[in-house]
């Protein structure tokens, strides 16, 4: 029998970045594909700008940039292929970031090949240069962070600073504990609620 991982969650995400931190099995993840429209939540809504996704589902997720991790659904194109799929699909698309990120995530030598022929930290770098790229309203990572080299790494948090500065988009990403120098709008303590039986207030902005 599964169990409830979040009751009466109230959250209001601005532009910026905003961190769902907790520890395995409390449900980052989870969150965020609820956030994605990918998983229905017992109740309650989502919204983005005037669009709900009950109401409007074709529009609310025409504004959220979701990737997930674990995904081999373009297993069969190249990276430079899922790139341009994600220019048609977001109109702000900045192919000039793109590039810059590419570059400085070290794809520039495996940007052409098929998906399925790079490693798992390289096709992770593919969803993160199209996620920042793409200039969502609302953009969803699931550990921006995992099976990536200390570089890339130390990049990540770089671009995720920049976004916390700039507020263009509104990201939301997981991971296990905080992460230093990135200005947070809010933060999403999953450990915290997780033991409570209930998080009757609103979480609100830090």
């Amino acid at each position: 029998m599964g169990r409830d991982l979040f009751t009466n969650l109230s959250l209001s995400v601005v532009g910026g970045v905003t961190l769902v931190r907790g520890g395995d099995g409390v449900g980052k993840t989870t969150l965020l594909q609820v956030l994605a429209g990918e998983l229905v939540a017992d109740s309650g809504e989502l919204r983005i700008n005037q669009f709900s996704l009950i109401d409007h589902p074709k529009e609310y997720r025409a504004q959220v940039f979701w990737m997930d991790k674990h995904s081999d659904a373009f297993d069969q194109i190249s990276g430079l292929e899922y790139l341009a799929k994600k220019q048609e699909q977001f109109p702000s698309f900045d192919n000039v970031r793109a590039a810059e990120l590419v570059k400085h995530l070290g794809l520039s030598e495996h940007i052409d090949k098929p998906l399925y022929m790079l490693s798992t930290g390289s096709k992770r770098k593919v969803w993160f240069a199209a996620a920042i790229a793409s200039r969502a309203p609302v953009i969803l990572i699931d550990d921006p962070f995992a099976a990536l080299d200390r570089s890339s790494i130390d990049y990540v948090h770089e671009v995720l600073r920049e976004v916390g500065v700039q507020k263009a988009s509104a990201l939301i990403y997981s991971h296990y504990e905080l992460t230093p120098h990135i200005k947070l709008e809010q933060l999403v303590d999953l450990d915290t609620l997780s033991k409570s039986s209930r998080a009757d207030k609103p979480i609100k902005g830090l």
